[in-house]
């Protein structure tokens, strides 16, 4: 503590922040790691790993829908209508998906045809949304809701296999949130590749042993943003899996939405609501940096209570191991201050198509599960899966119940509807 204040006050005197890490000279590595140079200067470290590569005889043809066998084919058609008072209404329309597909938590019962939402309010400070009610089109009183602001139509068909390991054309792509880096993915990442997956984790600008600009633009939505799609247009192939955790899932939804047609899946790893990223001017991030690094220790301490269900010896270690909120306090800042996302509303996750897996620890203090409830109501195919004894990290807490959720999830692959199923012969 007295270090962290001593040092703080030189940082006051000198006007910089102190332990900067400064730009990488060079994007090789001999300890499995490798460096990518996202744009001059700007140096990702990536951990990329996966089989070894072998000759493997080219995959079956695709079954042929004409012929009956329509198994892993989704088709779906929506209409979202915002109007100009606030509400936001979401219509399932035509041959909608089953409603195990649209609303796995639920387990069983038919899928709301529409869903009404009031969309948060700009003018609030606290920046969330407001309640949500779901019924039917034909059944119950809606409030009435006149001309609509905007209107679109989305009518897609699009094909949802399991992603089997060894496979040439699967990647998974794990992407870690604020103060993280991608020693939190260990276990998962140890998971996948034994089983046979190629995976990609970056560690993000100012994070791990990536570069970090001491620009505070560096560390915008917007750059971060563009960060990961150098990395995923660098490594992605035919289908491709995005992990993402905390700040991390609005990565993931960015590319989700930019590229649809290359990203099979997405998981959600206590991620929050579908609402517009506004940074908080009431926060203690915005303290100036000398002030956040004398602070740095209560910071630290105050993660470990707020980041893990337990506090123990085992919950320090693994925060130690995973290198997380080891940042400087220059770098914190900026990420805070710079998540500024106005295109990731309700509309935004409402317009995805990919199924998405939401994995949500019960004792997240950051995240309330009321959030990651009202994200499985927007978006079109989604499972909200709840882990007890987790809490934010639960990567770290609970690693075997989170790889088999994400296993599980990976070799998902959705059912034929009933009345795509050939008809049995009749006996004569």
């Amino acid at each position: 503590m007295l270090t962290g204040v001593t040092e703080g006050i030189f940082c006051c005197l000198l006007g910089a922040p102190p332990n900067a890490v400064g730009p990488l000279e060079s994007v090789e590595s001999s300890d499995g790691y490798t460096f990518v140079e996202v744009k001059p200067g700007r140096v990702l470290r990536v951990k990329h790993a996966g089989p070894a590569p072998a000759p493997t005889p080219p995959p079956p043809p695709l079954p042929d829908a004409a012929h009956g066998d329509r198994s892993g084919l989704v088709r779906c058609q929506r209409r979202i209508t915002v109007y100009r008072n606030g509400r936001l209404l979401v219509e399932n329309l035509g041959p909608a998906p089953r409603a195990d597909l649209l609303h796995g938590q639920n387990g069983s019962g038919e899928p709301p045809a529409s869903l009404e939402v009031e969309l948060a309010d700009p003018a609030g400070s606290d920046g969330r949304s407001g309640p949500v009610s779901t019924g039917s089109s034909s059944g119950g009183r809606r409030r009435r809701a006149r001309r609509p602001k905007r209107t679109i139509h989305i009518d897609c068909e699009k094909r949802i296999t399991s992603c089997k390991g060894t496979q040439a054309d699967v990647v998974l792509f794990f992407i870690h949130g604020v103060g993280g880096s991608l020693a939190i993915w260990k276990e998962q990442l140890d998971f996948f590749v034994r089983l046979g997956y190629e995976v990609v984790a970056p560690d993000l600008a100012g994070h791990g042993a990536s570069s970090a600009p001491q620009v505070a633009a560096a560390y915008t939505f917007y750059a971060l943003a563009e960060d990961m799609r150098a990395i995923f247009k660098r490594y992605a192939k035919k289908r491709n899996v995005l992990i993402g955790h905390s700040y991390g899932v609005s990565f993931c939804t960015f590319l989700a939405h930019e590229y649809p047609d290359l990203v099979h899946k997405v998981i959600m790893i206590n991620g929050g609501g579908p609402t517009a990223l506004e940074p908080s001017f009431c926060s203690i991030f915005n303290m100036p940096t000398c002030v956040l690094h004398c602070l740095s220790p209560c910071l630290a301490w105050s993660f470990l209570k707020a980041g893990f269900a337990r506090q123990g010896a085992k919950e320090k270690q693994l925060l130690k191991e995973g290198n997380a909120f080891n940042v400087s306090s220059f770098v914190l800042r900026a990420m805070m201050s710079g998540q500024y996302w106005p295109e990731g509303d309700e509309v935004y996750h409402a317009e995805l198509t990919v199924p998405v897996l939401l994995v949500h620890g019960m004792h997240d203090k950051f995240v309330p599960v009321e959030e990651d409830q009202r994200m499985a109501e927007i978006l079109l195919l989604a499972f909200l899966k709840l882990i007890d004894e987790g809490s934010h990290m639960v990567m770290l807490e609970c690693p075997e119940t989170v790889n088999t959720l994400l296993h599980e999830f990976l070799l998902w692959e959705p059912e034929p509807p009933p009345n795509a199923l050939p008809a049995p012969l009749e006996e004569k």
